[in-house]
């Protein structure tokens, strides 16, 4: 099935199997982020042993997550599955004392039907903690995707942003009861809890998307520098400190796979959506801030000449990869914004698989990745989403590419065969966001190809030919 999006970008749809981690991997990062937080997978045995060997901890560890066992009376429905999770819940209150607790549904708790949203709100008043209900189950496209079943989870619990007009007036009937009670400071302190932005003459922006507190705060700085502040992050450190969404609130992603925080944001809480291509390398960072500077009137100022210095500092990567060829099998919904990056850098792109796109979300990182193309002078990449692995295969046989951007279950096929590969999964948690970290993206990409430049040097056959 072909489809056109534009005269000259097309992409091509396969129904290839999803060679990808499970979404509840997402907890690996998302429990990190979110410091007063608890999360509860609702699962068997096997998402258990997933997270234990994909996480790296044991569970018996106790970190800030754990497994609710569903076992053969669960399934059966034998067993009563409110007072399970009673139990479960207020032993982690006991324990942990958490501000929230999330609970991420599983396969399992699709198949039998499990009402986890019913028995939430229930719980919730029983023991006064806050209940996050999140399927972040193997149905969705690909692992990244975890984190946007709770990030859309987590909108609804926001609280609501109150307008301008509307923070003033309550302000005023303040003044006029308490004259004596407050003081302007406290008074002024209660405006900026409303919308921080407001001083700076724009419309608060809440940007959405998991990412390291240094990463957050070079991205805050980069855009303090052109007068923008942001009120709040999704998700914030503390669950107590969410930001104030709501009608006149301006958000902006900083991840592609965030799709469906997106529409939530945008249909439930009425927030504006600004769609600019993704922070990721200098050139998606200046794109990224000019787009939000022009929606705010704006006048952007050096950006030009900070993604330059930055391109400077990173000759030495640029004259490794430049003519290189590059190969994205498709895993976690980063692709598009990595492939622009690297053909800006010189890198011939083959193919960028993707196992789901959202080109409404997408559309201004397609729009940057076509015109990246035509300042490099090089073809549009062939775009082929739900890719199926066996074509893909045939592909790289074919073009033999330098480097070939893959899932863990199929790089050491591709190496026994000659091709150098790099696990997509590293780029997802590696700090590859805002102009700073372009380093990064480009010392994961070159470690293969510095590999077998020095076993080349040392006089060692580095590639193994073997015959398929």
């Amino acid at each position: 099935m072909l489809e056109k999006i534009s005269d000259t970008l097309t992409f091509e749809c396969e129904t290839g199997n999803y060679h990808t981690f499970c979404p509840i991997s997402c907890v690996a990062w998302l429990y990190q982020k979110i410091e007063d937080s608890f999360f509860l997978v609702v699962g068997t045995k096997t998402c258990g042993y997933f997270l234990q060997n994909a996480l790296g901890v044991m569970i018996f560890a106790e970190p800030r997550y754990a497994m609710a066992e569903l076992e053969e009376g669960d399934i059966s429905a034998q067993l009563n599955d409110y007072k399970e999770l009673k139990r479960l819940c207020t032993q982690i209150q006991k324990d942990r004392n958490p501000s929230v607790i999330v609970w991420i549904g599983t396969c399992t708790t699709e198949i039998i039907k499990m009402d986890l949203e019913g028995m939430a709100p229930k719980l919730e008043a029983e023991i006064g903690i806050p209940i996050v209900v999140a399927r972040a189950n193997g149905l969705d496209y690909a692992f990244t995707q975890g984190e946007d079943t709770v990030l859309a989870a987590i909108v609804h619990r926001c609280p609501n942003y109150k307008s301008q007009n509307q923070t003033r007036l309550g302000n005023n009937l303040n003044i006029q009861e308490n004259t004596t009670r407050f003081s302007f400071l406290q008074l002024r302190k209660i405006d900026n809890t409303r919308a921080t932005s407001e001083i700076n003459s724009h419309p608060p922006l809440v940007l959405f998307g998991s990412l390291p507190n240094t990463v957050s705060s070079q991205l805050n700085l980069e855009l303090k520098r052109n007068q923008i502040e942001v009120s709040g992050w999704l998700p914030t450190q503390r669950y107590t400190d969410l930001p104030y969404l709501g009608e006149g609130v301006y958000v902006c992603g900083v991840n592609p796979f965030l799709s469906r925080t997106a529409t939530t944001l945008m249909r439930r809480r009425k927030c504006k959506l600004i769609s600019a291509p993704f922070p990721i390398g200098p050139d998606g960072t200046r794109a990224w801030i000019e787009k939000i500077c022009n929606v705010f009137n704006i006048q952007p100022k050096g950006l030009e000449e900070r993604e330059n210095k930055i391109w400077d500092g990173l000759r030495e990567y640029l004259d490794l990869i430049r003519g290189k060829s590059v190969f994205f099998m498709g895993d976690n919904l980063l692709e598009i914004s990595l492939a622009r990056f690297l053909i800006r850098c010189g890198m011939i792109v083959y193919e960028i698989g993707i196992p789901y796109m959202d080109k409404r979300y997408q559309a201004a990182e397609l729009m940057l990745l076509q015109k990246t193309c035509e300042i490099m002078n090089v073809p549009l990449p062939r775009i082929v989403e739900k890719p199926d692995n066996y074509n893909q295969i045939q592909r790289i046989r074919e073009l033999k590419p330098d480097l070939a951007i893959t899932g863990m279950a199929h790089a050491n096929p591709l190496e026994a065969r000659g091709i150098s590969t790099k696990w997509s999964v590293e780029f997802t948690f590696a700090q590859i966001h805002g102009f700073t970290n372009a380093r990064d993206i480009l010392e994961l990409v070159t470690r293969p190809l510095r590999r077998n430049q020095s076993l080349h040097e040392l006089g060692w056959n580095n590639l193994v030919k073997t015959n398929p």
